[in-house]
């Protein structure tokens, strides 16, 4: 559902996407054998992207942030943040590669989602989780580099 409505195929209220975005995160957090509350208890590493923050900043800025904290309240904080901060025009320029233009693309509303980015994680210093800001506006290699140097001290088998 949340696919179709990313593209445009199916329209629904803001409430609505927010309360199926925390749902969908409640299945990967919770799910008993495979959800990462499970895979944390038994020692694995969970690598996600977006998770609650990007609620707080998307859905946030429809529904307010409020409304969008309180449904996202009960769901673990990860250990570690990496925040890559890209300028607009730079995932613009990306973006141009898509074939379709998705809901929340446009250039003015994606400068509003990196100040509620920014605004979410400030809100969380002091909690314990690492922040880190990655600079987006550099090649892949760089990006990638300065991420695993982030990661290093996590328990990362295998690589």
């Amino acid at each position: 559902m949340l696919r179709a409505i990313l593209a445009r195929d199916v329209r629904a209220h803001p409430r609505t996407v927010a309360l199926l975005y925390a749902a969908d995160r409640s299945e990967h957090v919770h799910e008993p054998q495979a959800g990462i509350e499970a895979r944390t208890r038994s020692g694995e590493l969970v690598i996600s992207d977006r998770y609650l923050f990007s609620s707080l900043a998307y859905q946030g800025l429809e529904c307010g942030y409020e409304y969008v904290f309180g449904l996202n309240a009960g769901f673990p904080l990860p250990e570690c943040l990496i925040f890559l901060d890209t300028p607009i025009e730079v995932c613009q320029e990306r973006l141009s590669d898509r074939r379709k233009v998705e809901l929340y693309d446009g250039a003015a509303f994606q400068s509003r989602v990196r100040d509620a980015y920014l605004r979410a994680i400030e809100q969380y210093t002091g909690t314990g989780m690492a922040v880190s800001l990655v600079d987006g506006d550099r090649p892949a290699g760089l990006i990638h580099s300065e991420i695993w140097k982030i990661l290093a001290g996590m328990p990362i088998s295998g690589v």
